[in-house]
């Protein structure tokens, strides 16, 4: 027996071979199954292509595409086929290369065994080392039983055995329930599936069932098909990343600090939390501006707004952050919430910190992020393991949440406070009958911090931070009023 037998060998999909660890077995049978349209077609090409990279040769079988359409495909994509057989099981009206139709066999018109045959006499001729077989739902029809069957993919499972091919079986799960007989005698299962939300494009998301003798990494992973084929998103476990650096702390060069106690520390998270309008989004630029400024690079999804008025907001406060964008010291990225999944938002994060080294991370907001999310506890678990893993890399993290509401008592849409190490309390304040906005550090995990509620003021100089204020009550409501001196409070400059 050859030492690399039931070795791993790439998929062709980086994302898929992190969870299989390292890939499909080697000279193994593997079942891939999904409804049409889930990507098994496409999932399958990258795997022969990759094979046919390694200079591998490489066949794929096909009872229900034509070469036409699979080439059609491949091209849709950017992929080049070359050095990749195809064996065509269908009319040979359907071929427009009358050099191609003595390889052609019309499967309705075969038994079984002749449909096999044709098939299996292919593979002895090329000898390929990798193999796609489309699909398995062709043979369930000619069997007419499911005895039959079994016994027909056992036979070419055997027959795949004995000639050292790695195998993938296609199913689209056309019949009126699952088949799970072809689940115990795959090496390898892998389910695909396709999701339709109520609003927003499609989910899709593999899992894997069984890889006989590898720890997988189990759950369900998001992946999208997109122009170049399938992108997987495995599902982040913070536990399987190694700690990175740590660092002084990060600073925003404004009063903030002292409340802060000396600034945000590193590895740890903090949850701007306050109305819409407040100056969430003002202070999380000011400490990506000092971050920027200090050498580092940041990382900046925008959730609720575009890149335009973001950068046109940060010009107003005297923050210029168009020279970072382009020295790539800025990450700035737009995300659409409806068109996202979850294991895409994860690998985004991970791939700014881990390639680009990014030591700031800003959400803006999670409130964007929660309202395309079937499920609130979904968010939770997510966002646990994303902070997690930042923490654990020595990364500042600033979330930005709103309240419901504008004005009077409000609530918070999801309770992230036990996630975070830090949370800051922005409210709206009414004196004099003028708005203004009051800030409050009310947790902080690592270090001191001020217990005292302080007057901040957005102006085109920037962001001004006043002196502790006393006379507050009810800030914790939602509903504070000052009823201290007058002189206390910030002053304007044409006053």
């Amino acid at each position: 027996m050859e030492t690399d037998d039931a070795s791993p060998i790439t998929s062709g999909v980086e994302g898929l071979d992190y969870i299989l660890r390292g890939g499909y077995a080697k000279y193994r049978s593997h079942l891939i199954e999904g409804r049409p349209g889930s990507g098994k077609t496409t999932l399958g090409l990258q795997f022969l292509i990759n094979g046919a990279q390694n200079g591998e040769r490489c066949l794929y079988i096909t009872l229900s595409e034509s070469k036409r359409e699979l080439l059609s495909v491949a091209n849709r994509h950017g992929m080049s086929l070359d050095g990749v057989d195809i064996l065509e099981l269908v009319p040979p009206e359907l071929s427009l290369d009358p050099s191609q139709r003595q390889t052609l066999v019309h499967s309705s018109d075969l038994e079984l065994g002749e449909t096999v045959q044709s098939a299996l006499d292919e593979i002895g001729r090329l000898k390929p080392d990798r193999v796609v077989f489309d699909s398995l739902s062709e043979i369930r029809l000619l069997s007419q039983g499911s005895l039959r069957y079994r016994r027909q993919v056992l036979a070419l499972k055997s027959f795949f055995l004995l000639n050292d091919a790695t195998v993938l079986l296609l199913d689209d799960l056309t019949a009126e329930f699952d088949d799970l007989n072809l689940h115990s005698i795959s090496h390898g299962v892998i389910r695909m599936e396709q999701l339709s939300p109520v609003y927003g494009g499609e989910r899709r998301r593999l899992r894997v069932i069984k890889m006989r003798g590898v720890e997988i990494r189990g759950g369900y992973h998001d992946f999208v098909i997109r122009p170049g084929g399938v992108s997987v998103f495995p599902r982040l476990v913070a536990g399987e990343h190694d700690e990175g650096k740590q660092g002084p702390p990060a600073l925003s060069g404004t009063s903030l600090d002292n409340l802060l106690g000396g600034g945000l520390s590193r590895g740890t998270s903090t949850l701007l939390i306050g109305p819409s309008g407040v100056g969430k989004s003002t202070i999380a630029s000011t400490f990506c501006h000092a971050a920027l400024l200090s050498g580092e690079t940041v990382l900046v999804l925008l959730f609720d707004e575009t890149k335009r008025i973001f950068l046109a907001r940060a010009a107003g406060l005297g923050l210029d952050l168009e020279p970072f964008i382009k020295s790539d010291m800025l990450l700035l990225e737009k995300v659409e919430p409806a068109e996202l999944s979850p294991g895409e938002l994860s690998s985004r994060i991970q791939a700014a910190v881990d390639h680009s080294n990014a030591r700031l991370v800003v959400i803006d907001s999670l409130t964007g992020y929660l309202n395309a999310m079937s499920e609130e506890q979904h968010l939770v678990l997510q966002m646990h393991e994303i902070l997690t893993y930042l923490n654990q890399k020595g990364v500042v993290t600033i979330l930005l949440l709103a309240n419901h509401g504008l004005l009077g008592q409000m609530v918070a849409p999801v309770d992230m406070t036990y996630l975070c190490d830090s949370v800051m309390l922005l409210r709206f304040f009414e004196n004099d009958g003028r708005l203004r906005r009051a800030i409050s550090v009310v947790k902080k995990r690592v270090g001191a911090h001020e217990d005292t509620i302080r007057e901040f003021k957005i102006s085109p100089a920037g962001l001004a931070v006043g002196e502790p204020l006393e006379q507050f009550r009810g800030i914790l409501t939602g509903v504070p009023s000052y009823q201290g001196k007058q002189g206390d409070l910030l002053k304007d400059k044409s006053s």
